[in-house]
């Protein structure tokens, strides 16, 4: 027994000697080949600008003007809705709290749903008001409820907008029925802080509802986004008119596992508004397809630990793993995974230890890197004396 203890202290001792880590194989160098053409001659869009986009890549599939700074009325709601539904997913407020109306929110022209001073309404039914009716009158009233003033929620909002990206915009109001000069966004603005709100799936508990009421159905509300009763796969999201910005909107719809945001301003009627939308989404559903990165390669095997209190490590696969594809190519797709064979611990989750490269025809249209699914601690030397020791004496 003594010789097998001596032999479990020298093979420990080399075992705690011997620890290295073994990188991941680094990918080849390769350009990313891009699937999307947006230099597309065919004018899509009647107004000062449009953008497509598609939500969970981010890539723009076609753009006219889309960076032009411009009014963009209601469609500032948008930014509206995504810091309510922040605010609701924080657990800061709930769908079943009273909003308590105030004078500065009742005085509110526009689209309203004309809430009384000192009236209250749950944040569901502002909500409803807000993406069904276009209510001004309940968007401040929820601003104040969120931000605590109407002021300090406008803060809130070009700060959301700065942390999305958005270069040329800039709020002055949380509903955009006064348009000052200093109010405004532009198409590929609208279009990030749009995807951003499509994160949020119980927006479209509201944005898909065509018609509905507010106090036990005495106020009946129709949704001012005609594009749900016209075109299929429609979803949302939010419409908006005045005289300075003209007719503005920002389309999303789904077909086949696919979404798409198309956003239009300054059309010159409400038409031609929902007529551009509706031509930008067949563009993106009859040209493109989206693929999941994850889906294609499966369950990953999990890597072996050296020197680890775990002898194994799950692994996933991270970052952005959704592509687009031209239509027809989601079937050409190839996977090169580069798998470390042993890892040293310690190791931290969110460490790379290999990578994944999406080809299509030998050319790569995307990477994402393995990581660690947890945390994998260093095996102390009595803890490895230990492990062996019931190794050795269960053989």
């Amino acid at each position: 027994m003594i010789k097998k203890y001596n032999s479990m202290i020298a093979l420990a001792a080399a075992l705690a000697l011997s620890i290295s880590f073994m990188p991941a194989a680094r990918a080849e160098n390769l350009d990313i080949a891009s699937q999307v053409d947006t230099d597309v001659s065919a004018n899509l869009v009647t107004g000062k600008s449009g953008i497509l986009m598609e939500p969970e890549s981010g890539n723009v599939l076609y753009e006219f003007n889309p960076d032009e700074r411009t009014q963009i009325a209601s469609v500032t709601k948008v930014m509206t809705m995504l810091l309510i539904f922040e605010a609701l997913d924080s657990g800061k407020i709930h769908y079943d709290d009273e909003v308590s109306v105030s004078e500065h929110a009742a005085s509110m022209g526009g689209s309203q749903v004309f809430l009384e001073p000192g009236e209250q309404m749950s944040v569901d039914d502002m909500l409803k008001a807000i993406a069904i009716a276009s209510g001004n009158d309940a968007a401040v009233a929820m601003a104040e409820f969120v931000g605590g003033s109407e002021e300090a929620f406008v803060e809130m909002m070009n700060k959301k907008a700065t942390a999305l990206g958005c270069e040329n915009t800039h709020f002055q109001n949380c509903n955009g029925l006064d348009e000052p000069e200093d109010h405004y966004s532009s198409a590929r603005d609208v279009a990030k802080i749009s995807c951003e709100l499509s994160k949020h799936p119980d927006v479209f508990k509201y944005t898909t509802t065509w018609m509905d009421s507010l106090r036990g159905g005495s106020f009946g509300l129709s949704n001012t986004n005609k594009l749900l009763k016209s075109y299929n796969g429609a979803t949302g999201l939010k419409t908006g008119s005045t005289s300075v910005a003209k007719y503005c909107l920002s389309a999303s719809a789904e077909r086949d596992g696919m979404k798409l945001i198309a956003v239009v301003l300054g059309a010159p009627s409400t038409a031609e508004r929902f007529g551009s939308a509706a031509k930008l989404l067949d563009y993106g559903f009859a040209n493109y397809s989206v693929v999941k990165g994850d889906e294609l390669v499966g369950a990953i095997p999990n890597v072996a630990v050296q020197s680890g209190e775990r002898d194994s490590l799950p692994v996933e696969l991270s970052g952005n793993t959704s592509y687009i594809v031209k239509k027809g190519n989601r079937d050409k797709i190839e996977t090169e995974i580069s798998l470390s064979s042993i890892c040293a611990a310690p190791i931290k989750a969110g460490d790379t230890v290999g990578n994944v490269i999406f080809k299509i025809d030998g050319q790569k249209i995307g990477e994402n890197p393995i990581t660690a699914a947890c945390d994998v601690p260093k095996i102390s030397f009595a803890q490895m004396f230990e492990k062996n020791i019931k190794k050795f004496l269960t053989k």
